[in-house]
């Protein structure tokens, strides 16, 4: 199961369709990196009691216009982006990357960094992946 690449559409954060379409992808990328519903809900920086709001986002309802969310749902497609381009034949890997002891994390999963450290955390994972990658 394959996410769409973002780099491929043109993206208007102003548009309802285009977060609309974001909203669809981050959902998938989530489970696809096999999330629990505290993780998804941690990573897009809501509350435990927005639950609701990940089922309308997977079917399609937009991403709120905020820079918060919108700038932790470009990380989070960020970081898949580059796990696809270090590991393109590899989906084991590539989706539970997220999930595994890395080195570079004191040991730590990117998940948990992520978690600990909200949106600093999701862009010190994405920044990690893209200098890993020889950016």
């Amino acid at each position: 199961m394959a996410l769409a690449h973002a780099s491929n559409i043109d993206i208007d954060l102003s548009s309802e369709d285009s977060r609309s379409a974001l909203s669809k992808m981050v959902i998938k990328l989530f489970h696809l990196w096999d999330l629990s519903t505290a993780d998804q809900l941690d990573l897009l920086g809501l509350s435990p009691k927005s639950r609701a709001m990940l089922a309308k986002y997977g079917k399609g309802e937009a991403l709120p216009g905020t820079r918060d969310i919108l700038d932790r749902v470009g990380w989070l497609l960020a970081i898949h982006k580059a796990l696809r381009l270090l590991y393109p034949q590899n989906e084991d890997i590539r989706y539970s990357w997220v999930s595994r002891r890395n080195t570079a994390f004191d040991n730590l999963t990117p998940l948990a960094v992520m978690k600990e450290q909200g949106i600093i955390g999701i862009a010190k994972v994405a920044r990690y992946l893209d200098f890993y990658r020889g950016r």
